[in-house]
C-alpha cells in the first residue's frame, strides 16, 4: 500500500505566513483611530443632518419637532432656493467649462515654453489667497460709485464707454463666474501640467515629424494620456463649486447681512436659514438644503465618473 507524504512548508513560506499574520494583527490598531474620527466627524453629523431636515428646530433651547417633508416642500417652492440652485449650477457648469478650457489652453502653451514653471507658479498664486481677501480685492476692482470707480470702470471710461454696475444683483453671478475662472485656473493648470510632464517626449517628437498641428497633438496625445487626471480634477471642481460661499458673500453682500436673493448660492441659503435673517433660525430648513447639496454633489460626481470612465493607457 502506497503512502502519501505531505510536503512540509519551506522556511520561507512559514516566515511569509508569520509576517502576514503580524500585519493583520496590526491593521485594526492603526485603522481604528481614523475610523473613529471618520465616524464622529462625517458619518454621524451626516445622519443627524438628514434626521433634522424632517424637523422644525430653532436651535438651542428647544427640542426638534417632526414636521415630515414640510422643509423640503417649502424649500423647493421658495424663490430664494430657486435662485440659489440656479446660480450654483451656473458656477458648476459654466465656471467648469471656462476653467478647464483656460487650463487646457495654458497647458498646451506652457509645455514647450521656456520658463513655463515660473509662469505656472504665478498662475497658481490666486489659490493661496483667502477667498475673503480675494473677494475684497475684486470688490475694489468692480466697484461702481460716481467719482470713485473701480479699476474695471476706470478702464471702461478711459475707452469712452459708460461705467457698468458689475456688482448689481442681476450681474453679480456673471462677475463671480468670471472671477472663479480666473482664480481657479492656476490650480487646475498645475494639476494638468503635472500629468503632462509624465508623457514621454518622444510621442510629441514623432507627432511633429508627422506634421501634426498643436490641436492634433493635444487631441491625440495630451488628452488621452491625461484623461484619468482630468476626471479627478473634474470631481474636485464639482465639489468645490457646489460649496462656494465666501466669494459671493463678499462681492454681492451689501455690507450688512446677506446678498440679495438673486445672487444666492446653496451655501448662502444654508447660512441664511441657520442664522435666521428673517427672524428665528430654522435649523430644519438649513439641514434640508444641506441634504439637497449632498444629494446633488453625489449625483454629479457619479455621472461625471461614468462619463469620464475609460480604459487606462499604458506608456
Amino acid at each position: 500500500m502506497a503512502t502519501v507524504t505531505t510536503p512540509t512548508p519551506s522556511a520561507r513560506a512559514v516566515k511569509a505566513g508569520a509576517h502576514l499574520s503580524r500585519k493583520k494583527r496590526l491593521f485594526w490598531p492603526f485603522a481604528a483611530p481614523a475610523l473613529v474620527l471618520y465616524l464622529a466627524f462625517l458619518v454621524l453629523p451626516t445622519i443627524a443632518t438628514v434626521v433634522l431636515s424632517f424637523t422644525s428646530w430653532a436651535g438651542a433651547g428647544d427640542t426638534p419637532k417632526p414636521n415630515g417633508v414640510t422643509n423640503y416642500t417649502q424649500m423647493i417652492s421658495s424663490d430664494s432656493f430657486q435662485y440659489a440652485f440656479r446660480n450654483t449650477l451656473i458656477y458648476v457648469f459654466l465656471g467648469g467649462i471656462g476653467t478647464f478650457a483656460l487650463a487646457f489652453l495654458f497647458t498646451m502653451v506652457l509645455r514647450d515654453m521656456k520658463g513655463g514653471k515660473i509662469v505656472r507658479a504665478i498662475l497658481f498664486f490666486p489659490n493661496i489667497v483667502a477667498p475673503v481677501a480675494l473677494g475684497m480685492f475684486l470688490g475694489f476692482v468692480f466697484k461702481y460709485q460716481p467719482g470713485k470707480q473701480g479699476l474695471a470702470n476706470y478702464v471702461l471710461e478711459s475707452l469712452g464707454a459708460d461705467a457698468a454696475k458689475f456688482l448689481a444683483p442681476s450681474n453679480v453671478t456673471g462677475v463671480v463666474t468670471a472671477s472663479l475662472i480666473w482664480a481657479s485656473s492656476g490650480f487646475y493648470i498645475t494639476i494638468l501640467m503635472a500629468a503632462v510632464d509624465r508623457i514621454p517626449p518622444y510621442l510629441y517628437e514623432d507627432a511633429e515629424l508627422g506634421g501634426a498641428s498643436p490641436w492634433q497633438k493635444f487631441k491625440n496625445i495630451t488628452l488621452p494620456m491625461t484623461w484619468d487626471v482630468v476626471g479627478v480634477a473634474g470631481v474636485l471642481w464639482t465639489i468645490n463649486a457646489l460649496k462656494i460661499f465666501e466669494l459671493v458673500f463678499v462681492l454681492a453682500g451689501p455690507g450688512t447681512y446677506a446678498p440679495p436673493n438673486e445672487a444666492w448660492t446653496l451655501g448662502i441659503y444654508v447660512f441664511d436659514r441657520t442664522f435666521g435673517s428673517n427672524g428665528t433660525p430654522d435649523f430644519g430648513a438649513a439641514c434640508a438644503c444641506a441634504v439637497a447639496m449632498i444629494a446633488l454633489v453625489s449625483v454629479l460626481v457619479v455621472l461625471l465618473r461614468r462619463l469620464m470612465r475609460r480604459d487606462a493607457i499604458q506608456f
